[in-house]
């Protein structure tokens, strides 16, 4: 089985070696890891006319639409959320109706990361300093919309339990899990 490995890894100083990493483990679990970062097979010629990032995009959607399933790094990143590209592949995929898993390095809840990078107080209630109400769902991991759509699409989101702060872009025990659970799943048509 293809699965698209959607995270921020492709902005990490060796991305070809970690995307070299997860793609070893998929291959270990019995899947075929695909990376934003491979060649795309027969790339149509209109392409070639686009802007460099808008070919990008163009390439990940059709990488995407290649697999069966995606898994997705949600570790935060560069804020209290899960990469904002990588929440767009994640949507693209839920759109074509195929399973979404997740993994994420972080414990802490998405409205305790929020309030804290916000700096908010205990006394603030869920109101931020612009009087806009911060979301509160309790121990979701992100966003209702991300947690909901792997949720509705079969997948799991697995969530590291403990990973201390300074492995959180080297640990990779929940994305083994994750893998595992997908592998483990009735496969849909």
């Amino acid at each position: 089985m293809r699965v698209y490995l959607a995270g921020p890894d492709v902005f990490m100083p060796d991305p070809h070696e970690r995307a070299a990493v997860l793609k070893a483990l998929c291959t270990k679990h019995g899947l075929v890891g695909v990376s934003p970062l491979d060649a795309l097979a027969h790339e149509p010629e209109a392409w070639a006319g686009l802007h460099e990032p808008y070919r990008i995009a163009r390439r990940n959607e059709a990488h995407i639409a290649s697999c069966a399933a995606l898994v997705a790094n949600l570790t935060p990143f560069r804020g209290p959320s899960a990469d904002v590209g990588t929440v767009f592949e994640l949507g693209y995929m839920r759109a074509l109706g195929r399973p979404v898993y997740g993994w994420t390095n972080s414990h802490t809840s998405f409205t305790t990361r929020t309030r804290a990078f916000l700096n908010m107080d205990d006394d603030s209630g869920d109101i931020d300093d612009n009087g806009m109400q911060v979301e509160n769902f309790g121990p979701l991991a992100d966003n209702l919309m991300i947690d909901s759509a792997i949720a509705a699409s079969g997948g799991v989101l697995i969530r590291h339990p403990n990973c201390p702060d300074d492995e959180h872009w080297t640990e990779f025990g929940a994305f083994e899990l994750c893998l595992a659970t997908l592998r483990s799943r009735p496969q849909r048509p």
